[in-house]
């Protein structure tokens, strides 16, 4: 890969089939996992706890009128990026840049102007991203601490493809630890904050959606295992208290949930993204099986 402007000329053909990842990595195994949502949730409440990454998602993002659509584009870019050929995941990542150019704003409660695609910004959603669906795989014995390292050293060419230094990007537990460390002092929890934690663990339904079908008790579920996996300075922050349960409790409701998802049939867990993936590169699964 050329720099942070990756083209067709940088890979062969077999390069390209295989993705960014391929079968073999640990990110296909943690983002192909039912309890994958959970994380992608978890994601949101923690990204929405620095103020200005939340500006930017309050000020130029449809999330307030459509939430739903925020969600899917969303979802969509991260499967693409993950399970994609390296073509696909480069156009996604190319939209996703052309638009943060051009969007910006001034946070009220720090003063500062900003612009979405400033590194810091970046580096803090990806590193939010990377923390919570590891620790949910690592919750529900997805992934071995050894490969939970190797996991955020995967991660890596994600930050890199949207703008990041590779340098300054954390590439183990440890590191990506010591990040959360250094930028917790400049966390809060803003009236912005505090929308996107109501949006995300209580979303608008259609009232007939949530008379006539599950969406509304199955959301709850999604949305109580993403808060209670929270980090505990997490939800001190937010005052969730009587939301806080103990690691021990969430982790089994986490594996509950997992077993619960893995019963159903593989096209209804797994987006037309994921399934294509597996289908492409089924051959050179079989082969290092």
């Amino acid at each position: 890969m050329s720099g942070l402007r990756p083209s067709a000329r940088d890979w062969t053909d077999e390069e390209d089939r295989l993705g960014f990842f391929g079968p073999a990595s640990i990110t296909w195994r943690v983002h192909a996992d039912p309890v994958y949502s959970v994380g992608g949730l978890r994601a949101l409440l923690l990204q929405a706890l620095h103020p200005v990454a939340m500006d930017g998602v309050a000020r130029n993002s449809v999330f307030r009128e459509s939430p739903w659509q925020r969600l899917t584009r969303t979802a969509e870019y991260v499967d693409t990026l993950t399970f994609g050929t390296r073509r696909e995941a480069v156009r996604a990542v190319r939209r996703v840049r052309g638009l943060h150019q051009r969007l910006g704003g001034t946070e009220e409660t720090t003063g500062r102007s900003y612009r979405v695609d400033d590194p810091d910004l970046l580096l803090w959603v990806h590193c939010c991203e990377v923390d919570s669906l590891l620790d949910v795989a690592r919750r529900a014995g997805v992934v071995t601490d050894e490969e939970a390292d190797r996991y955020v050293a995967e991660q890596v060419v994600a930050a890199e493809l949207i703008g990041v230094d590779a340098a300054g990007v954390p590439d183990s537990v440890a590191t990506l630890a010591a990040y959360f460390d250094r930028v917790r002092p400049e966390l809060a929890v803003t009236p912005a904050a505090r929308d996107a934690w109501r949006f995300v663990v209580v979303p608008p339904m259609p009232r007939w959606v949530q008379l006539l079908t599950p969406a509304r008790p199955a959301w709850g579920t999604l949305a109580s295992l993403a808060v209670a996996t929270l980090p505990s300075w997490a939800r001190r922050l937010g005052s969730l208290p009587g939301l806080a349960v103990t690691d021990t409790a969430a982790t089994a409701a986490l594996w509950a949930f997992r077993t619960g998802v893995l019963a159903l049939p593989t096209w209804a867990r797994l987006s037309p993204v994921v399934r294509a993936g597996f289908e492409r590169t089924a051959a050179d699964a079989a082969a290092s099986a």
